[in-house]
């Protein structure tokens, strides 16, 4: 048996992907987590170990985790190796990074293994007798039995240098994640996007915002006709068409304080500010799964395709799909962990069957 043969082989580590180490390795799978890793390529997609929650501030949405001071749970729960990295804990709920660290040292606690290295290729050559064999980015070979993909999907990003200065710090790629947080409460913001999830997300921070700004870049939106009309009947959304966002405006101490547009139609004309608290960027997610390609079946929008509804199956029996990289719907760290928990629990009654 090869040294590095494993029964079941988790990729990827963010709430989907601990939940699923966390229930595998109570069930004596002994899984192996793939994490990702540390490098300058995955830290420019925003695809570094722990996962898109990892670079989120505050998180007021899941559960067990009320406002409170969390620094001694934190100190004695965590590794004291680990503590170092994280920001000074406040009396709020708790952080993503946090949450995420949290999540980690609950698998460890179980037995998981980690390695902190990406999957390149899965190769299935050796099915449906043999085991799956997988490469690491290091160059390492390694064959299971089984695997979970829990790679996640990274919001796209404008590419503004002042963009990424102020993510985390009134720039969002999440509304529903992080609109209600206080920064946003009655305070103007900006949603950049045109689809029905950014009219959708619109209108959910008209809940908190005085006022929400939809730019768009096109003279008119591409959501749906219903979509649109209940975005314009909303007296809280201004729209501003044909004009991009150029710059994010703001200072280290309060974050985000407006936005440079420039038009998109007359490029000679002189750019327009707008003062707001807060930037969402809403123009979509790209999954994790290019090294998918032709081992898995994906959507037409690269997602995993879960292939029975409500299981986490794929079209490769023996491979199952955890979190945002199937779910082109919620992406939220809640549904993340509870697909996580389904996948561990379907490859362990797959690899019972076996």
């Amino acid at each position: 048996m090869s040294q590095n043969k494993r029964t079941l082989i988790i990729i990827g580590s963010g709430p989907a992907g601990w939940t699923a180490a966390i229930y595998a390795a109570r069930a004596n799978l002994n899984p192996l987590v793939f994490e990702g890793a540390v490098t300058a390529e995955n830290q420019a997609k925003n695809t570094l170990p722990l996962g898109q929650l990892a670079m989120t501030s505050e998180v007021e949405n899941f559960p067990g985790f009320p406002v409170g001071d969390l620094t001694e749970y934190l100190r004695t729960a965590l590794d004291p190796d680990r503590l170092e990295y994280l920001p000074p804990h406040g009396k709020h709920g708790i952080t993503g990074p946090e949450l995420m660290e949290l999540l980690r040292q609950q698998a460890i606690n179980f037995g998981t293994e980690i390695i902190t290295e990406d999957v390149v290729k899965i190769d299935l050559s050796a099915r449906p007798d043999g085991p799956f064999r997988l490469l690491s980015s290091d160059g390492e070979e390694y064959e299971s039995d089984a695997i979970i993909v829990a790679t996640g999907a990274g919001a796209n990003w404008l590419g503004l240098p002042s963009e990424e200065r102020f993510k985390n710090f009134g720039v969002s790629g999440c509304a529903v994640c992080d609109g209600a947080l206080p920064r946003f409460r009655r305070q103007p913001v900006a949603v950049v996007g045109g689809g029905d999830s950014a009219l959708e997300d619109a209108n959910y921070l008209s809940k908190f915002a005085s006022k929400v700004y939809l730019i768009h870049r096109r003279d008119e939106f591409r959501a749906s006709h219903f979509m649109v009309e209940r975005t314009l009947a909303n007296p809280k959304i201004e729209p501003i068409y044909s004009h991009v966002v150029e710059e994010v405006l703001g200072d280290v101490k309060g974050g985000v304080t407006g936005l440079k547009l420039r038009s998109t139609k007359n490029m000679d004309a002189d750019t327009q500010e707008i003062a707001v608290s807060g930037l969402f960027v809403l123009i979509g997610h790209t999954p994790n799964t290019a090294f998918l390609e032709g081992v898995v079946e994906l959507t037409e929008k690269k997602y995993v395709r879960w292939t029975q509804p409500g299981r986490t199956f794929t079209s490769v029996p023996g491979i199952f799909a955890a979190g945002d990289c199937a779910d082109s719907v919620y992406r939220q760290a809640n549904t993340a962990a509870a697909t996580g928990c389904m996948a561990a629990l379907d490859a362990g009654h797959w690899l019972a069957e076996q």
